[in-house]
């Protein structure tokens, strides 16, 4: 089956369930710096912070100290601490969520990201875990356009614009 073709996806991967993204959590050894970055970058809000955790919490990430929120628009982040953990980006070679994809409404909005990601990168106010710039804006067949950065902690986000009538 080609990527053009239609399928049918169930309603729900979990019976009874219609899941959908609450937050996208990032943990950062520096949270100051990854902070401030999501809220010039998204010019986001922070919302709110806690450091004090659950058993559950601390068992699953063992030495946080901190967690922010932000949010812009429907999009939350939660930016966390994990004092003792390696700095350095992902390894290539580790299993992980590859990228994230955000949607944009116009072909425009790729050039605006691409130049704040490049202005903020320039400014010399964050520390980078990857020295990589924004990628070449692309654009497919079916003419989803496409950008990718990777925020101060070398994770990956794809921002993409999609057609009306495109997937």
């Amino acid at each position: 089956m080609s990527l053009t073709e239609e399928t049918t996806a169930p309603h729900s991967t979990v019976k009874g369930a219609q899941p959908s993204i609450h937050h996208v959590g990032v943990q950062t050894a520096d949270l100051e710096n990854c902070l401030n970055w999501y809220l010039e970058f998204f010019e986001a809000e922070k919302k709110w912070e806690l450091d004090r955790f659950s058993e559950l919490t601390l068992s699953r990430l063992p030495r946080i100290g901190r967690l922010v929120e932000v949010a812009v628009g429907d999009l939350r982040f939660h930016l966390f601490d994990r004092t003792g953990y390696d700095a350095g980006p992902p390894q290539d070679d580790a299993f992980q969520f590859q990228h994230v994809c955000l949607r944009v409404d116009t072909p425009e909005d790729l050039e605006t990201v691409r130049d704040r990601w490049t202005e903020l990168y320039d400014s010399g106010r964050f520390a980078f875990a990857r020295q990589d710039g924004p990628t070449d804006i692309v654009v497919d067949g079916d003419g989803v356009s496409s950008l990718y950065v990777f925020d101060v902690n070398g994770l990956e986000y794809e921002f993409t614009h999609v057609p009306e009538g495109h997937r």
